[in-house]
């Protein structure tokens, strides 16, 4: 794959840029990355990355409330934005000859949100996150797996155990003073990664980025997070029982594995490639055709870069295949590949589908601009983005074997059980280890 050209620099207030200039169509993605998310939320105030990840969408001293998505939408181009553990993420694709607009429209949220914030916008958008946790959560078949899966795989004080959207009670606790102090401490340009790739001409870019980023001051820095170092393994198989209002058995299995970026890493992404990445991996293989005890498998990693990472295993059962036989097969699988390893063959496969997907992705200026600000934020290099193929080639199948030894084993799983809840008081179990929840 050819090189993806970066220029890299920063702003005197810390702001970093990454630009990477493509003239293949007239098109130019922004993408602005902020180092906040969940992790850095407050006992009694989670769920605050996720409400101001609204909040910036309401307005700021020259924009109205929604006018960013009306004013995007009118030039023709995509916006959105995303919360998740450890990062919030504000994106738009638009026509080369309306960089300017996206540009104004970021820095004028990043410099002056706070003119604009309202008590009746705060209790506006507090009642919509609150509306979304109850249709993607509380009111969705298998709903609460990513809540509940962090919680049981995170100790109660780690920074990753509590709920991304928060509960209910802290959200109602929220004050607009809380929400201009957590705008003050994380959304300033030293905790910011601003990517634009696409169609540009790089002078006239930079000085965009000037006019309108350079302005605005750094700020007093933020507060460290916990400590999130952990243990390599859980130490025993962990388990909880669901019952919940669906028609088929789903188990959510989980390994603590190296964090995102590590020299471990790959060899784990590979493994889950293996196990779990399209209709010829192991899982889909052995457990949806050969055996059809499940209608779909999946396996992927989490890419946390603190702590420890999570390596998923998501198996949905077919009708009439009860949870305990749904546990026992998978369980069979990974114990294969846990005491005998993985072929060479397995692991060209997988590095293949994983090189593919990757390549395929880079093609979108808007998935460029989003990697690149990953890497910029979390490892502060963005030209990883040019190494990251030849990591995955380099990885053997001993790689993998030895992962598969050290982190597959019972001694360092977690696992969520979904049953219908007719059958949720005393699902089977396998060796009678299965913990019952309430």
């Amino acid at each position: 794959m050819p090189k993806i050209p970066i220029d890299q620099y920063s702003l005197p207030s810390g702001l970093q840029v990454v630009l990477s200039e493509d003239h293949t169509a007239p098109i130019v993605a922004v993408n602005l990355w902020y180092h906040v998310g969940s992790a850095n939320e407050r006992a009694g105030r989670t769920g605050f990355a996720h409400l101001f990840e609204h909040m910036l969408f309401q307005g700021s001293a020259h924009v109205a409330a929604n006018e960013h998505f009306e004013l995007i939408e009118r030039a023709g181009g995509t916006l959105n934005g995303s919360t998740w553990l450890d990062r919030t993420n504000y994106f738009q694709t638009v026509p080369s000859n309306q960089l300017e607009l996206a540009l104004w429209l970021e820095a004028d949220r990043m410099g002056n949100l706070l003119p604009a914030m309202t008590q009746q916008k705060l209790d506006t958008q507090r009642d919509v996150v609150k509306n979304e946790r109850r249709w993607t959560v509380d009111n969705q078949p298998y709903g609460s797996w990513w809540e509940r899966l962090p919680a049981l795989a995170f100790p109660p004080d780690h920074p990753f155990h509590h709920s991304l959207m928060g509960s209910m009670d802290d959200l109602d606790a929220a004050s607009l003073d809380d929400v201009a102090e957590f705008f003050a401490t994380y959304y300033t340009p030293d905790n910011a990664v601003l990517t634009i790739a696409g169609d540009f001409d790089p002078v006239e870019t930079r000085a965009y980025v000037e006019r309108y980023f350079g302005p605005i001051p750094r700020g007093a820095g933020k507060p460290p997070l916990r400590d999130m170092s952990l243990p390599p393994l859980f130490g025993d198989w962990r388990r909880e029982v669901v019952p919940d209002d669906v028609m088929l058995p789903r188990l959510i299995l989980a390994f603590r594995s190296p964090v995102f970026g590590s020299q471990g890493y790959w060899a784990a992404s590979v493994c889950g490639a293996i196990l779990g990445m399209r209709r010829g991996s192991r899982l889909q293989r052995a457990l949806v055709r050969e055996r059809q005890v499940a209608s779909d498998a999946s396996a992927f990693t989490y890419d946390l870069t603190k702590g420890s990472d999570l390596l998923v295993v998501d198996v949905t059962a077919r009708p009439e295949i009860s949870a305990g036989r749904l546990e026992e097969e998978v369980a069979r699988e990974v114990d294969l590949i846990h005491t005998q390893g993985v072929t060479g063959a397995e692991v060209a496969r997988a590095v293949a589908l994983i090189e593919t997907s990757l390549v395929t992705s880079l093609q979108s200026a808007g998935s460029r601009a989003d990697r690149l600000s990953l890497y910029t934020t979390y490892f502060g290099d963005p030209q990883r983005i040019n190494s990251e193929i030849d990591h995955y080639r380099a990885v053997s199948a001993a790689d993998v074997s030895n992962f598969a030894r050290e982190r597959l084993g019972p001694d360092n799983r977690v696992s969520l059980l979904y049953v219908p809840r007719e059958d949720g008081a005393r699902p089977d179990a396998v060796d009678g280890k299965t913990e019952v929840a309430a």
